[in-house]
């Protein structure tokens, strides 16, 4: 005898499998066989391919052979019934149309909670538990249902159903989706000239920019994934379209975003250069939300599966020649799923005149690095020197470079400094980059230091002009120190002695060193007195001395 399920089991494998529910989770709910599940499902609906029927003497609780409707929940008229009819009152047993299940009765036995459904919701806004709930509906409603019944009815209300995904579609030229993903491995051969050489494999990066309102891709193979292989990939994608969208869309991977942000992501500086260059503007997606940029999500998986799957390259310029090929005559020539057009002629006839134009020249590519300001005002770019402002003595600043010249920025992409380019071990020092207090006297030359001398005096300014037409280059270190005379004395002693020195012919700063000593005012002479309140006379003290002698006994051997 085979084994039967209990009749409440068959009621609700049967009342489930009404509302929906799979076999799978009706088998996981109830505790039975997933084919079991379908036994029973079938036979309620009258398949006679179901199994076997009840064993003798049991009533079929489930189909009524002969169309007529049967109450599946017993002979109780207040449970909930389940329908079975046939249209036609014959079951598919004798040839007649499939039955159909129904609900006869309501959907399932009504919760003590509903009357009480306003006042549980306002609970729940308030951020109260179940149990407190229960027991303010007994205290105050005069509910007498349990708490399990209570718990039940707020974990229904507390079911959220997921909102549906929102689809955001591009006008045409708005936007372009941009991701790397693996590439074809690249079997370098062997060289002939290597004794026991053996073939090696390199890993590749494949970059597909998607144009998002026709689909139109654009592939390219690179070995690392770098700043300056993103920047160069997009922009012959560029060239490849023949125009550069407004927008374009990107992960956060470290070739374009230092700082993954979703409100305020901080941009690598190149590549924000590059967008200025080419007037469009890039937009980092949010962190770990790769289906806000689906379509090359996608994109990406269809070039892997259908353009390089199962194929190798002796070398990525063969790779990208395929990639190109393959982008015209396969991925452009397809009737996409969602436009249901065909993507090339949707970008001839579309998109293509919508795309912002080209500049006449490439994006200048450059260097770029950050690097702090050593103490001495430089920064060392490519093993050479060039100076800052100093006030940016031992900040971190950016050096962006090329072939011919050298710029500097602060933190806030200011330029701040630029250069021509020197070779290695080469300084360039911008004379306004130097402090004032940091430039000697002697750079500054003759001129400026007779013309600071002349400030002091008409004789100075004379012996400093014939001093230096005798001496020369030597002279520019003694109008240094004549100047320096100047913050110990006044300008008139200076004065005075350049026109005695320049009367005698002498050149040498030490005579006017000795000239100015001597010149000096006479030293003040103070009258020591000799009688004060508070000092005592000169007889007083010896007077006390000889007192003092004859009082003190001399000691033994010291003739008196």
């Amino acid at each position: 005898m085979a084994n039967q399920l209990k009749m409440a089991e068959q009621h609700a494998i049967i009342r489930l499998a009404e509302h929906g529910w799979s076999y799978r989770r009706i088998a996981r709910e109830m505790g039975v066989h997933r084919e079991n599940v379908a036994r029973y499902v079938a036979l309620a609906q009258g398949d006679a391919r179901a199994g076997p029927a009840p064993p003798d003497g049991m009533a079929d609780p489930f189909v009524s052979m002969t169309g007529v409707d049967r109450v599946v929940a017993g002979d109780d008229p207040s449970k909930p019934a389940i329908s079975i009819t046939g249209s036609d009152g014959f079951s598919e047993v004798h040839g007649g149309p499939k039955p159909a299940i129904s609900i006869a009765g309501s959907a399932g036995r009504r919760s003590d909670c509903e009357p009480h459904r306003a006042v549980i919701m306002e609970a729940l806004g308030r951020g109260l538990t179940s149990q407190r709930i229960w027991q303010d509906l007994r205290a105050d409603n005069g509910f007498a249902g349990s708490y399990q019944s209570v718990q039940r009815f707020v974990r229904h209300l507390r079911t959220v159903q997921p909102l549906p995904c929102r689809r955001m579609e591009c006008e045409p030229g708005a936007e372009a989706q941009i991701d790397f993903g693996t590439g074809a491995p690249v079997i370098v051969p062997v060289d002939a000239n290597v004794p026991n050489g053996r073939a090696r494999r390199r890993k590749t990066h494949v970059l597909r920019v998607v144009l998002s309102h026709s689909r139109k891709a654009y592939s390219e193979v690179v070995y690392r994934q770098t700043t300056e292989e993103f920047i160069r990939c997009i922009e012959n994608a560029f060239r490849h379209f023949g125009g550069a969208p407004r927008t374009l869309v990107v992960d956060n991977l470290k070739a374009a975003v230092i700082q993954a942000d979703w409100f305020d992501p901080e941009i690598n500086p190149k590549v924000e250069a590059f967008c200025r260059h080419y007037g469009t503007v890039i937009l980092p997606t949010k962190p770990y939300t790769p289906r806000h940029k689906g379509k090359t999500e996608r994109g990406i998986g269809y070039v892997k599966s259908n353009g390089l799957k199962g194929r190798t390259f002796t070398s990525f310029q063969e790779q990208n020649e395929h990639l190109l090929e393959w982008e015209a005559t396969v991925a452009d020539t397809r009737i996409h799923g969602t436009t249901k057009k065909q993507v090339g002629r949707l970008f001839e006839e579309v998109e293509r005149s919508a795309m912002l134009p080209l500049p006449v020249e490439r994006f200048p590519f450059f260097h770029e690095a950050q690097r702090r300001v050593h103490r001495d005002g430089h920064v060392e770019v490519d093993k050479a020197y060039y100076s800052v402002p100093p006030e940016n003595v031992g900040r971190m600043v950016w050096a962006r470079w090329d072939g011919r010249v050298v710029r500097i920025f602060n933190d806030r992409l200011q330029q701040i400094a630029i250069h021509a380019r020197h070779e290695a071990g080469r300084f360039s020092t911008q004379t306004q980059h130097i402090v004032a207090e940091k430039i000697a006297g002697v750079e500054r030359g003759a001129e400026w230091l007779l013309k600071k001398i002349g400030r002091i005096g008409p004789h100075s300014a004379r012996w400093a002009e014939s001093m230096l037409a005798e001496r020369g280059i030597q002279g520019i270190r003694v109008l240094v120190g004549l100047n320096a005379l100047a913050h110990r004395y006044t300008d008139d002693r200076i004065e005075q002695a350049c026109e005695i020195a320049q009367s005698h012919g002498v050149h040498h700063l030490r005579s006017i060193r000795e000239l100015i000593k001597r010149t000096a005012p006479r030293q003040n002479q103070f009258e020591f007195i000799d009688r004060h309140p508070i000092i005592r006379g000169l007889a007083e003290y010896g007077a006390f001395i000889r007192t003092a002698f004859i009082h003190t006994p001399l000691p033994s051997g010291v003739p008196s």
